[in-house]
């Protein structure tokens, strides 16, 4: 299993938000190249990368920076999420480099677009279900949608979409535990890879998901906990390497 290193960032910094809110954001660097340098020198293998600004503006707004982290770590597996709400945004970040494109909002509101880039990138496309009391939200987590999330990733499976980045943002950097149970139903319910983001705390947290990684958990996103220092990424991974 991966763990995953989260760089969210709002203009040109990297922050965490909680539960979403761009007004309740904490700033933990403004040198983006640094904090992935950092977290590839403790072992991570993949990134995943928000651009915040792009979230609630609905196109990219730190495409630069992040063709920098792109461009300064080659060999390194780059995620990147956040605005991507057309075929010219997803292929301007495959072209970059990126290794897999995060569809959100876009993804609900507009299920055929994700059908119709997976046909167009295959094996690039991730769909980010983010959801509460298992509705998806939207639009940088300001919506609740009437959706569900299992059936929508039922959906985006028949799709051919690569992987499931399921977040529940009830727990989203507020550092209280992963909800293993609702990531666990998730994973059962498709046969994609599934990858857990939302309120991983500490080296429990790690080890509660590698005990059940086999159900289909590839890997696990943490911002807030590597930043505040709740989590050893390093050790973190090293466990979840372990486990695999």
């Amino acid at each position: 299993m991966l763990v995953i290193p989260a760089i969210d960032l709002k203009d040109g910094q990297c922050v965490r938000l909680k539960q979403g809110r761009m007004e309740d954001n904490t700033v933990f660097s403004d040198d983006p190249i640094a904090t992935a340098e950092r977290w590839v020198n403790a072992g991570a293998k993949r990134l995943h990368i928000v651009d915040l600004n792009g979230a609630f503006q609905g196109k990219p707004v730190n495409i630069k920076i992040i063709r920098e982290i792109v461009k300064a770590f080659p060999d390194l597996s780059i995620q990147v999420g956040g605005g991507i709400r057309d075929e010219e945004t997803v292929q301007t970040y495959l072209e970059t480099g990126v290794d897999f494109v995060i569809i959100g909002t876009k993804a609900v509101t507009a299920p055929h677009f994700v059908a119709d880039i997976c046909v167009e990138f295959p094996n690039r496309i991730i769909v980010g279900l983010d959801a509460k009391n298992g509705k998806v939200a939207i639009d940088g987590w300001s919506k609740l949608s009437h959706h569900d999330a299992i059936d929508m990733a039922k959906h985006f499976e028949e799709h051919g979409v690569a992987a499931i980045v399921y977040t529940d943002i009830s727990r989203d950097g507020m550092l209280q535990g992963v909800n293993i149970e609702a990531t666990v139903r998730m994973a059962q319910a498709v046969n994609i890879p599934i990858i857990a983001s939302g309120g991983i705390t500490n080296l429990d947290d790690i080890r509660a998901l590698c005990a059940v990684a086999d159900e289909g958990i590839m890997g696990a996103i943490t911002g807030r906990a590597i930043y505040e220092g709740t989590l050893d990424f390093a050790e973190a991974q090293r466990i979840a390497s372990q486990s695999s």
